[in-house]
């Protein structure tokens, strides 16, 4: 049953906002790859053009929410969950941010090992210029297996934070999951 503390220990409106567009922005991620694997060169070339303008934006919008977080510290845990259920989260919650990192610096790395430096284009609007790395194909390539490493750890999470979300809202019925739906008190 929900508490009179988690009634009110909801996120802030901008955590909520930097949670579900960063959500969005990293399913359209996959979404753009996948797309973009069968696809004829000519498209393919403009969907990975895109994958890697919003990797770019999910790194960039992170390092904004990981600022904002420690600035605005979330709220408290329910009382009602379990110890190993707070450390499960919170290590779901670091990995998480982890990736959020980790992915795209691991790409732009990747794409500047490919290239030898050339940056990567944002949606047309300007250049991000790549690191200053020479080309190689070899390093390129290790860098693309971590790439996806990351990128499956990273939706085998998300799984396991949904089934998380679904279990609390529907099997424990505690709040836990309208704490990130809406920020009205």
């Amino acid at each position: 049953m929900e508490t009179e503390r988690s009634a009110d220990a909801r996120y802030t409106r901008v955590a909520i906002a930097f949670h579900w567009i960063l959500t969005v922005l990293i399913l359209l991620n996959f979404v753009l790859v996948w797309s973009a694997e069968d696809a004829p060169k000519a498209k393919e070339a403009q969907l990975v053009g895109y994958h890697m303008a919003n990797g770019m934006l999910i790194l960039f919008l992170t390092v904004l929410r990981i600022i904002w977080r420690l600035m605005n510290p979330p709220p408290p845990f329910e009382d009602s969950l379990k110890a190993w259920e707070v450390a499960l989260a919170k290590v779901v919650h670091f990995v998480f941010y982890f990736l959020m990192i980790a992915i795209p610096l691991v790409g732009w790395i990747m794409v500047s090992a490919f290239s030898g430096g050339h940056g990567v284009g944002f949606f047309g609007l300007f250049e991000i210029p790549g690191l200053p790395l020479a080309k190689n194909q070899a390093t390129a390539g290790v860098f693309h297996e971590v790439h996806e490493l990351l990128a499956g750890l990273m939706l085998l999470l998300f799984a396991l934070h949904v089934a998380a979300a679904l279990k609390h809202q529907f099997v424990d019925r505690d709040g836990t999951m309208r704490r990130m739906l809406s920020a009205r008190r």
